[in-house]
C-alpha cells in the first residue's frame, strides 16, 4: 500500500515538473505577431515568422498610398509561406547542387527539398522559423527593429552554431536599410542569407510586373544547368535576353526564356564591404521608383514564374509574374565552386550583408532634357530611362546616408 502511494506521489511530482517546464518554455517562446515602422509617408510591417517584410506602403506620384509587396493578411498564413514572401532565407539561400558539399575534409549531406538539390536552406530554413525581437524602436528619428535567431549545430544538417541578427531601419527620406549578420560560434559553416520580398511597385494587387522597367548594374550571369544549378561558368549578358545594362521593360524579351527570369547576376564592382549599385525599378502608371544598393557580389533576379493561384492579401490571387524579386546574395552553389566568392564563415568571424532601398516617384511632366525628376532629387539620365548614376544625387542620398546612420551597426 505504502509502495503504491509512493509511486502515485512520484508520478504526480513528475507530471507537475513537466507542466512547469512546458509553461516556462511557453512563456519564453517568441510571440508571433506583426510589427510596424513608420517614417513620413513610408510604413513597413514585419512578422517574426521568417523575420519577414509583410507590407510596405508608400505613395504614388499623386500621393495615393499602396502596398507594394506581395504577402498575406494574417500572421498564421506566414507559418506556411511556401513562396517565402518577404522572408529572410538561409542558412544558405538559393540552391546547393546534389544537396551536399565538402568543407575541411568533411562531406555534409543536406536535406534535398527540390529534386536532388537543397533550396533556401532546406525544408525548414530561416524563413520558416520564429525569430525573437531583440530590439524594437518604433518611435524616434530612425525607427528600427532587430530580429535574432540562434541556429543550432546540425540544423537542416548544416555544421556549427550560428548567432543570427537582422535589422530593418527607416532612414532619411523613404529609405529602408537591411543589415544581416551571422556569427559562427564553433565550426566553419556556409552562410548566404537573402531578403526574399516580391515587389510590385504598382501595388501588390495591380497585376503583373511585365511592364515595369528595370536596370541591373551587372554585366555577367552565372550559367545554369537544367536543374538551375550553376555550372561554374560566368558569361557576359550583353546582347542576350539577360541584358539589362540599360533600362528595359521586364517583359520585352521574357518570351525567349521558358521559365522567365530566375538567375544570379554578378554585380559590377569589387566585392567586400563597399556598397554598390545593384538595380533600379520603375513602374510608369504609379510613377514609383525603387533603387537598390548592396555589398553582396550577386543578385538573383526572379520574376515569380513559380507563383500559381496563391491567395494573398485581400483575397487577391497571385499568379506568375505577379511580383519580382531582387535577392542580393553570394553566388548559388558557391560551396561547390572554388572559383565563386567564398560563403564560408570561420569560427569567431561574422558574415555581414547590407542592403539599402530608396523609394521615390517620377513626375509625368519631364522637368528638363536628359533628366528625371524624382521626389527628393533630379537624377542624371534621359527622360525615357531611369538610370540612377552613382555620381548623381543617388550616391549622396544612398550609401553615404546608409553609412552615416549605420556606422555602429557595421562594426563587429
Amino acid at each position: 500500500m505504502l509502495q503504491t502511494s509512493f509511486l502515485i506521489c512520484l508520478v504526480l511530482v513528475v507530471v507537475l515538473v513537466l507542466i512547469d517546464v512546458s509553461v516556462a518554455k511557453l512563456e519564453h517562446e517568441p510571440k508571433v505577431k506583426f510589427y510596424e515602422l513608420k517614417k513620413g509617408n513610408l510604413s513597413v510591417k514585419f512578422t517574426n515568422i521568417g523575420a519577414s517584410i509583410a507590407s510596405l506602403i508608400l505613395p504614388d506620384r499623386n500621393g495615393k498610398l499602396a502596398d507594394v509587396v506581395l504577402g498575406y493578411d494574417s500572421v498564421k498564413e506566414y507559418a506556411n509561406n511556401t513562396p517565402h514572401f518577404g522572408s529572410i532565407v538561409g542558412r544558405v539561400a538559393n540552391r546547393i547542387g546534389g544537396a551536399k558539399f565538402t568543407l575541411n575534409g568533411i562531406t555534409y549531406k543536406l536535406i534535398a527539398n527540390e529534386g536532388n538539390n537543397t533550396l533556401h536552406g532546406g525544408p525548414n530554413g530561416f524563413g520558416d522559423v520564429v525569430w525573437r525581437v531583440s530590439k524594437y524602436e518604433k518611435d524616434g528619428h530612425d525607427p528600427y527593429i532587430t530580429f535574432s535567431y540562434q541556429s543550432f549545430d546540425g540544423e537542416q544538417r548544416f555544421p556549427g552554431k550560428l548567432s543570427v541578427y537582422v535589422t530593418y531601419k527607416l532612414i532619411g527620406e523613404q529609405k529602408l536599410s537591411v543589415i544581416m549578420k551571422a556569427k559562427a560560434l564553433n565550426k566553419a559553416t556556409p552562410v548566404n542569407m537573402v531578403q526574399h520580398t516580391y515587389w510590385n511597385l504598382g501595388g501588390h494587387n495591380s497585376g503583373n510586373i511585365l511592364s515595369n522597367k528595370i536596370q541591373l548594374f551587372a554585366s555577367q550571369v552565372t550559367v545554369l544547368d537544367e536543374q538551375k544549378i550553376p555550372t561554374g561558368k560566368i558569361v557576359p549578358v550583353k546582347d542576350t535576353p539577360f541584358d539589362f545594362l540599360q533600362p528595359r521593360v521586364v517583359g520585352s524579351r521574357i518570351n525567349k526564356l521558358p521559365s522567365g527570369y530566375d538567375i544570379n547576376y554578378v554585380v559590377n564592382g569589387p566585392n567586400g564591404q563597399k556598397m554598390k549599385n545593384v538595380a533600379v525599378v520603375y513602374e510608369s502608371k504609379s510613377g514609383r521608383v525603387m533603387k537598390l544598393w548592396s555589398n553582396a557580389p550577386g543578385v538573383q533576379f526572379y520574376t515569380s514564374y513559380g507563383l500559381h493561384d496563391v491567395k494573398g492579401k485581400g483575397g487577391y490571387v497571385y499568379d506568375s509574374s505577379a511580383g519580382l524579386c531582387l535577392e542580393t546574395q553570394g553566388f548559388p552553389d558557391a560551396v561547390n565552386h572554388p572559383n565563386f566568392p567564398s560563403v564560408i564563415v570561420n569560427p569567431g568571424k561574422t558574415y555581414k550583408h547590407y542592403m539599402l532601398y530608396q523609394f521615390a516617384t517620377k513626375k509625368l511632366s519631364s522637368p528638363a532634357p536628359n533628366a528625371i525628376q524624382l521626389n527628393g532629387g533630379c537624377y542624371e539620365d534621359t527622360c525615357d530611362y531611369i538610370t540612377l548614376s552613382m555620381s548623381s544625387l543617388a550616391a549622396e542620398q544612398g550609401p553615404k546616408a546608409f553609412i552615416a546612420h549605420e556606422v555602429t551597426e557595421l562594426r563587429d
